[in-house]
């Protein structure tokens, strides 16, 4: 097991966004997480990557627990998010801000031109526009740069927070067959995604969050065909 999340809580004061869940992730699994806005899944994954800290509860990772471990660090151990909203550097070039994905790893330079072929294999057009500011980039063309910075780090645990948000169908569609390739390079995924027919169809399992909770999980083949969550999530069934 990569990941273990266990009994997990996680409070913004009063308010608790997480309820106790537990979930986890298999070595070259991709895992969704689908629900609501404000069912805690973007809560879920800054606890993971160590934005949040959780009022209780368990997170391993390789059999480690790493919440006393500081985000940074948690790249190094290879953990990565890529941000709901992509959170790129809008006034430094592609080139720079994939740069910046590498400057936590100890002898990045030595690795960096390596890791560049390997992102501009994954996204040609990046190469395409390696000299041009990240806030000219159309939005599909961000959210490529976000997903190239995370992996620019080498994880073994990306974290992704819907990666399709605001996208035009074509960019959808790139943006997903690329995730399926990442997981052919033996990258694991934790996936939050609104567009729940396509998370469910490239997911191997998923979680159902509703307010803090997981109310169901499977296959994703299987909860994509659940008529309960077609009706909930996908506006068909009965």
């Amino acid at each position: 097991m990569l990941l273990e999340v266990k009994d997990l809580k996680v409070s913004y004061g009063k308010i608790e966004a997480i309820k106790g869940i537990s979930l986890n992730v298999n070595k070259g699994e991709i895992v969704t997480l689908v629900g609501a806005n404000g069912a805690g899944k973007t809560t879920l994954l800054k606890t993971i990557s160590g934005i949040l800290k959780p009022s209780a509860g368990v997170i391993n990772f390789e059999g480690k627990d790493i919440q006393s471990i500081a985000p940074h660090n948690r790249v190094l151990e290879g953990v990565c998010q890529a941000p709901e909203g992509r959170g790129i550097f809008p006034g430094m070039t592609v080139l720079e801000n994939l740069e910046m994905g590498k400057y936590a790893r100890p002898n990045w330079k030595n690795e960096l031109a390596e890791d560049l072929d390997r992102i501009y294999i994954l996204f040609p057009r990046l190469k395409e526009r390696q000299s041009q500011f990240g806030g000219t980039l159309s939005g599909g063309e961000q959210q490529m740069l976000s997903i190239g910075r995370a992996l620019m780090s080498r994880p073994r645990l990306l974290l992704l927070d819907e990666p399709s948000m605001g996208l035009a169908p074509m960019f959808i569609q790139q943006i997903f067959s690329i995730i399926r390739e990442i997981q052919t390079q033996g990258v694991s995924i934790l996936l939050v995604e609104q567009n729940a027919a396509q998370a469910l169809s490239c997911a191997n399992r998923a979680y159902i969050l509703e307010t803090g909770n997981i109310v169901k999980e499977g296959a994703g083949k299987d909860l994509l065909n659940d008529d309960a969550i077609k009706k909930a999530y996908l506006g068909t069934g009965a």
